[in-house]
């Protein structure tokens, strides 16, 4: 609740990816509705959350083992101490270290018909409408830029095994200079 008619309108336009009309994005939003359908099979993926979390578990683990001879490569380590899910795999290329960039290595996945992607790229603060409305971002986020220039994301879930991992890591090895 607000008394402010300027803040209640970009609280509304917020609330809904920042659409005034159709397709006409004139301020930074989200939305975060979600169709019936869709709630329905999230109810019925709680029933399965802990195979899942699981699966992805054991994924974690063959990638650390795989990559782990790696230096060029980091996976982000999760904290096993702490309760999560393990939903994404994501590592940091360190371009001089591997001899080879980072968008050129998820090519070469890529090319192995591997679901490999640049990870938070471009950042938000790239993207219309942030650009516009944060023209400097970039300049205030200068690590923020860093890693958005070196993260990879790996596929993982219970279409993954540890042979495809292994398949994977080895194509990731291959790829280094």
């Amino acid at each position: 609740m607000t008394n402010n008619d300027e803040l209640a309108a970009k609280i509304r336009l917020m609330k809904n990816f920042g659409f005034s009309g159709y397709d006409n994005v004139v301020y930074i939003g989200t939305n975060g509705k979600m169709t019936e359908v869709c709630a329905a099979m999230g109810l019925t993926n709680l029933e399965s959350v802990d195979d899942f979390v699981t699966i992805n578990r054991r994924n974690y683990h063959a990638y650390r083992e795989g990559l782990a001879g790696l230096p060029a490569i980091k996976l982000i380590e999760y904290n096993e101490r702490e309760r999560c899910n393990f939903q994404y795999m994501v590592v940091e290329v360190d371009e001089e270290t591997a001899g080879v960039k980072r968008d050129a290595l998820v090519a070469a996945l890529q090319s192995h018909n591997v679901l490999a992607r640049r990870y938070f790229w471009p950042g938000c603060h790239n993207m219309q409408p942030y650009r516009s409305f944060f023209p400097h971002a970039r300049l205030l986020l200068p690590e923020t830029e860093r890693l958005a220039a070196r993260i990879i994301v790996l596929p993982t879930g219970t279409a993954v095994d540890e042979e495809k991992i292994q398949r994977i890591c080895r194509i990731i090895a291959k790829n280094l200079k």
